[in-house]
């Protein structure tokens, strides 16, 4: 068969053969064996309702026995044959240019040189996932392979409910992933009900298609490590030969070599998994790998004396990195970690003290052991950086709950008035007030054709409308325009594709709409193929997460989640291709709820209306929320939109005195 004719057959008409799991393949760690008897005979009853009964006897044992050996039900015997990368946009069965585009979005974050957990279908974030299972993926590509631009596919959690009637003007998908009432919303929760078969945890972007590997955290990193060390040395002093310290080179934290590398710094980031290292150093995202203490210190000393902008994968445990280089007098000007602490117990942080095979020993056979063992190196991990931050080194949150497990593990990471982290959140620091308050955050488009020099050919366009855009933009945004200016002119450079012909580059409003117009009219006039649009849901107005994305929201509504809601409901109807809704990201099931969209332009007319009423209102709807919460930036950058656009009226909050308030309880 084709792979064409694999597509369109979505589940086959002839069970295949078992599957060969591959050695070599980075698994998923085993879950939680949560569910009761009865519960598991419901998820084998609910796994088998996507086949024959015929085939029902061979194959409840064999996912029986993988709910026993994995803690849940892949259907491993059902992933195609055919290699998992993002073709060219006309290699796709499809009735609609925007169905091919979402086929090749969702095979680029299967990709096994994208995705975390490749035969899991898990893209990042150690259970980030695109489907539930094989089945799911099987159906999906065949419903968007049959579809109409007058029907629209429904996604609950990975499963694809079917193809309804709509119109031209609708989403062609729909994806929501873990939408739980809310008293079933925690850890255990998403444990029980996604082993059932029944919900999932799409992270942000591996839920909603939209991941393109580490390139799409780079940006953002970049500017976060940028602006940390532009607060902590004085101002004309350089980061070259000074260190970055870190954790996490998986999917989304293996961002952080690279980011450091553009900063012009020496990054170290730990890695317990050694797979996940030597996958990033293979992929050139990271300069050099080191495996033991003394080696490590010995590099980053040469590193030091000669002012080098290295990055180091050591293959180890960062908290004994935090003690040794305190032992050894090393000043860490930057400190943060970018590990899975919103999974703790299943994977997500490694305890120091433990090898990389017996933690999972202990996930599988001891959890209670694990999660002992994980608080109390927590609580070391805190004492080894409250020591180096008394050295004077700025230390921050990276929105992955690192703050909030260690203080639940009773950790020392709490201010005097027992509300507050002693540490700021980055989104506090830096990107808030930097950059989502004035609009700007990670928008990011894919070329469908997969040409290099049609990513060659966005980018010039993208650096362009932007130097344009600078010539009359206010000196608050000065800064930001020139970074990212900088950042789109050396992108090829810096050789961050990863699967698909994928950028990221954090702009605003204006910029995002004047970029998209630009792609579509060359993609009209047929000097570049069909652009996916999207952006990152770590932005200005698509995620509601009191730790991460709107900690810099201080009016006593960061634990609402009206903005997020409003987002893609909003986006939905002014044009999106697709959009999508999540319960958890990156800081955890039930700490934040997120959306997100795709968008295809395809050339015509239609697109461009779209694009401007649709990232108009995605930017601004956060910006509005931000300006309401008294947020100076975002108050500037929301007045100066309703000078430029007199259909935009917003509410504009009265400032109150303190002193007002001092003597009043």
């Amino acid at each position: 068969m084709t792979f064409q004719e694999h597509i369109l057959q979505g589940i086959p008409s002839e069970l295949p053969p078992k599957y060969n799991y591959p050695t070599d393949a980075n698994r998923a760690p085993k879950r939680k064996d949560i569910l009761s008897k009865d519960e598991k005979q419901l998820a084998i009853r609910n796994a088998l309702r996507y086949f024959p009964k015929a085939w029902h006897e061979e194959l409840a044992p064999e996912f029986a026995q993988e709910l026993n050996d994995f803690g849940r039900i892949y259907m491993y015997r059902f992933k195609p044959a055919y290699k998992m990368f993002a073709r060219g946009i006309e290699e796709y069965p499809a009735k609609t240019v925007q169905a091919a585009a979402i086929m090749l979005m969702i095979q680029n974050n299967l990709d096994p040189a994208v995705a975390q957990h490749p035969e899991e279908l898990i893209t990042y974030g150690g259970n980030g996932a695109v489907f539930q299972n094989w089945a799911q993926y099987l159906l999906a590509m065949q419903y968007l392979a049959t579809m109409t631009d007058e029907q629209t596919l429904h996604m609950y959690s990975g499963h694809p409910m079917g193809l309804f009637p709509s119109s031209k003007n609708a989403p062609r998908v729909i994806v929501t992933n873990g939408m739980m009432i809310p008293n079933y919303s925690k850890p255990d929760d998403w444990e029980k009900f996604n082993a059932l078969g029944v919900t999932q945890y799409g992270q942000m972007t591996a839920g909603s298609f939209m991941y393109i590997g580490p390139q799409g955290i780079v940006h953002g990193t970049t500017i976060t490590v940028m602006n940390a060390f532009r607060k902590k040395l004085p101002k004309g002093d350089r980061p070259a030969g000074k260190i970055f310290l870190t954790a996490g080179l998986g999917g989304m934290s293996g961002a952080q070599p690279k980011a450091g590398n553009i900063a012009g710094c020496i990054t170290i980031a730990a890695e317990v998994n050694e797979k996940a290292a030597t996958k990033r150093h293979a992929q050139g995202w990271v300069d050099v790998l080191v495996d033991n203490l003394d080696d490590l210190v010995a590099r980053v000393k040469t590193a030091q004396e000669a002012k080098e902008v290295v990055s180091i994968a050591f293959i180890g445990n960062v908290v004994d990195v935090w003690e040794r280089f305190y032992e050894e007098d090393i000043f860490i000007h930057v400190g943060s970690d970018q590990t899975s602490l919103h999974i703790p117990w299943t994977g997500g942080y490694y305890p120091v003290g433990l090898s990389y095979e017996e933690s999972n020993r202990l996930i599988r056979e001891e959890p209670e052991v694990f999660k002992e063992k994980v608080q109390t190196s927590l609580r070391r991990h805190a004492d080894a950086i409250n020591k180096h931050s008394g050295r004077g080194t700025y230390f921050f949150d990276y929105g992955n709950a690192f703050l909030l497990e260690a203080s639940r593990a009773g950790a020392d990471v709490m201010a005097e008035n027992n509300i507050d982290f002693k540490y700021p959140s980055y989104v506090q620091d830096i990107l808030g007030p930097m950059c989502f308050d004035y609009g700007f955050g990670p928008f990011r488009w894919v070329c469908t054709s997969g040409k290099p020099e049609d990513l060659d050919k966005t980018d010039e366009i993208a650096m362009n409308v932007l130097q344009d855009i600078m010539k009359n933009s206010p000196e608050e945004i000065q800064l930001q325009m020139q970074d990212n200016i900088t950042w789109i002119k050396d992108a090829k450079k810096n050789k961050m594709v990863v699967g698909s012909q994928a950028r990221i580059l954090y702009a605003d409003a204006e910029g995002r709409a004047k970029i998209a117009e630009a792609f579509n009219n060359a993609v009209a006039a047929g000097q570049i193929g069909p652009v996916v649009l999207g952006r990152d849901h770590h932005d200005v107005s698509g995620t509601d997460s009191p730790y991460r994305e709107t900690s810099n929201i201080y009016d006593g509504s960061k634990f609402t989640a009206d903005m997020a809601i409003h987002n893609v409901i909003g986006d939905s109807f002014r044009g999106a291709t697709w959009v999508s809704i999540h319960n958890g990201g990156g800081v955890g099931w039930g700490e934040v709820m997120n959306g997100g969209f795709g968008m295809v332009l395809d050339g015509s007319a239609e697109a461009d209306a779209k694009l401007k009423n649709m990232l108009f209102f995605d930017v601004n709807n956060g910006i509005a929320r931000r300006s309401w919460a008294r947020n100076d930036e975002a108050l500037f950058a929301i007045k100066r939109e309703m000078e430029r656009t007199p259909n935009l009226t917003v509410t504009i909050p009265n400032l109150v005195a303190d002193d007002l308030l001092k003597n009043l309880f």
